[in-house]
């Protein structure tokens, strides 16, 4: 931890140039060695191949008081998912808030099947969010939606504020210095492009808000509690940020 808060030290005085440009975006799995982007390619090498049959498991099992799964009102989700998680997050019109793909199953658990919601990180959260997220694979984030925008301007301004006690912001290292090395690693442009991911370092699977939380973290910043509307709106805008950029759920990273 010192010698990452070494690192971060050095690279906040480096200049700030602003938001990448739309052309100059890319998924973070270029800068991932070849290893790893095979691992992610081959569903029978990737580890989180397996939260997504479990997820499938899932989608299939009747829950709650009324006695449905989630195939019964969505049917298969090859077809009835296809796309859905790049557009999320996205408003919901009944509550006026918006929700990630997170709340969303959790809201329809509690709202359509009458069965409790599940906690955040959980194992069953996770499984039913890689599996639906799966079924994007390929197609291009494509947040449009201008009810969106309270949330992606909030999320800018959260994005690119310094905070913790090292004083850095998420655009110091992912706008300003994407490409450079940090600890020996190259610093990546950020883009949400594959979550639920598994990461070698947490050899588990994770959501983007346990991500986010982690660089918190690493900035000795005090992290949001899960679920909150900081979060929701990072995530707005990232994704925001990498539209057009296509889908890699369930990817994998260091």
């Amino acid at each position: 931890m010192r010698a990452l808060a070494l690192a971060l030290l050095l690279v906040a005085p480096l200049a700030q140039a602003g938001e990448i440009p739309a052309a100059e975006r890319r998924s973070d799995t270029v800068t991932m060695s070849a290893e790893l982007r095979a691992m992610q390619a081959d569903d029978m090498a990737n580890p989180a191949s397996f939260w997504a049959l479990d997820g499938q498991t899932l989608w299939d099992a009747k829950a709650g008081t009324s006695g449905k799964s989630c195939a019964d009102c969505h049917g298969d989700a090859q077809a009835s998912m296809k796309g859905v998680a790049a557009r999320y997050p996205a408003f919901d019109g009944a509550t006026g808030r918006v929700l990630d793909l997170e709340a969303r199953i959790n809201q329809c658990r509690t709202d359509r099947q009458g069965a409790p919601p599940l906690a955040m990180e959980s194992r069953e959260l996770l499984d039913l969010t890689t599996y639906v997220g799966l079924q994007s694979r390929g197609a291009p984030i494509s947040s449009s939606d201008p009810r969106l925008a309270p949330a992606i301007e909030t999320g800018r301004q959260l994005f690119s504020a310094r905070q913790g006690q090292l004083n850095l912001s998420c655009a110091i290292c992912h706008d300003d210095n994407w490409g450079r090395k940090l600890g020996g690693a190259t610093v990546p442009q950020a883009h949400p492009t594959g979550y639920p991911i598994y990461r070698l370092e947490w050899q588990s699977v994770g959501s983007l808000q346990r991500r986010l939380r982690n660089c918190m973290v690493g900035m000795r910043a005090e992290p949001y509690p899960f679920g909150s509307d900081a979060y929701i709106a990072l995530e707005a805008f990232l994704m925001f940020r990498a539209k057009g950029l296509p889908m890699e759920t369930p990817a994998v990273r260091p």
